[in-house]
């Protein structure tokens, strides 16, 4: 239910951007709803992988869902200028947005298509995983007309504190804002980049700069079955994970070392380094990404939450932050490749160190705490 609200909020903010682009209030709003559509779905999506994807299968569904992000970046990027030729910049955001809202109607006759609400895969509360992965569980899943009351109530049962004391969750929250920063950040300035350090002109920037999403396609196709494989075969489901995402933050690491230095390499091998490192980045979504579910399938869209939030920072400060050190310093070098470098280097120590894919019992935690602090 939250998933479909999410899709159908910012596909309308999206479809009326066309009626309220001279009116900026209006505009301001339209946008802020698309965040917030956007903003509830990972966690609701995130929700519903751990609820009935068993371990074996997670990474490949991790990546087939989010990697719906580099397949709908490339389409758009695509498509968006000859639709906008043929038929006026207006009607790009009246097709996107109708597009959402034809997901909806689909994804609410392929849930009536479900048989019910399977009490032995959907609920969550004192899970264990049987033989075949699945969840089961002997506590009904709530309904989907909670009334908001209940809902209030929930969430404070929910374990906030027992979250933030676990170095599992903290190594989770700074690696999300690493990888956050070095993404946002590229796919905020590389057109630029390419633009005026590579020489390369507007248009052909703009075509470079679908090469990462299709690199991240093919590198998902393979980063995922080979995680699952790994974790089938017997290895450790945290040595998987910290594996997926060393390789993530490594390799833009070095990438965009070499890409910095004044190696006099022809435009295209700096572009080659840069979409390589970027496209690698993607076993993200076999490490981090797949770690929420491990730890806690029953607050997985909640810790999500969390990550994703303190991730979005870098939308904001790091991107505004390059355009800064760009516009006083003159080098790219230093404005947008040493942060980015400096975080995937720190973010793959220290998830190293502290993450961890062992489940957590945040309610059992919660309650141990709670005794000690009454005696």
């Amino acid at each position: 239910t939250v998933l479909k609200a999410g899709v159908l909020v910012w596909s309308l903010a999206t479809a009326v951007i066309p009626v309220v682009a001279g009116f900026m209030p209006g505009l301001v709003l339209s946008r802020i709803l698309v965040g917030i559509g956007e903003g509830v779905s990972p966690s609701a999506a995130t929700d519903l992988i751990a609820r009935t994807i068993p371990l074996q299968e997670r990474s490949r569904a991790v990546s087939v869902v989010f990697g719906g992000l580099a397949f709908g970046s490339v389409l758009g990027l695509l498509f968006a200028p000859p639709i906008i030729q043929n038929l006026g910049w207006e009607s790009v955001f009246y097709i996107f947005g109708l597009l959402g809202i034809i997901w909806c109607l689909v994804f609410e006759s392929v849930q009536e298509l479900q048989p019910g609400d399977n009490e032995d895969i959907l609920n969550l509360e004192n899970t264990s995983a049987g033989s075949n992965g699945h969840i089961s569980s002997s506590v009904p899943s709530k309904s989907s007309d909670s009334s908001l009351e209940e809902m209030t109530d929930s969430l404070k049962d929910v374990p906030w504190g027992e979250f933030f004391k676990s170095k599992a969750v903290w190594a989770m929250i700074y690696t999300h804002f690493c990888g956050s920063w070095g993404h946002y950040t590229c796919l905020s300035w590389l057109p630029t980049f390419f633009s005026e350090e590579l020489n390369l002109n507007l248009t052909d920037a703009a075509w470079v700069s679908i090469l990462p999403p299709l690199g991240s396609m093919v590198i998902t196709s393979i980063a995922a079955p080979f995680a699952d494989n790994l974790i089938s075969s017997g290895v450790d489901t945290t040595k998987v994970r910290k594996i997926c995402q060393a390789i993530a933050f490594l390799s833009p690491a070095a990438f965009m070392m070499l890409s910095s230095v004044d190696l006099g390499l022809p435009p295209w091998v700096v572009v080659a380094f840069l979409t390589g490192g970027i496209s690698l980045s993607n076993f993200a979504l076999s490490g981090l990404y797949c770690t929420h579910q491990d730890i806690s399938r029953e607050y997985a869209s909640i810790l999500l939450g969390i990550t994703n939030t303190v991730g979005a920072v870098p939308g904001i400060v790091g991107v505004a932050l390059v355009g800064y050190l760009v516009d006083t310093t003159h080098s790219w070098s230093m404005s947008l490749f040493a942060p980015s470098i400096f975080f995937y280097l720190t973010g793959t120590a220290v998830w190293l160190t502290f993450a961890s894919s062992e489940p957590q019992d945040f309610n059992k935690l919660a309650s141990e705490s709670l005794r000690e602090s009454n005696q």
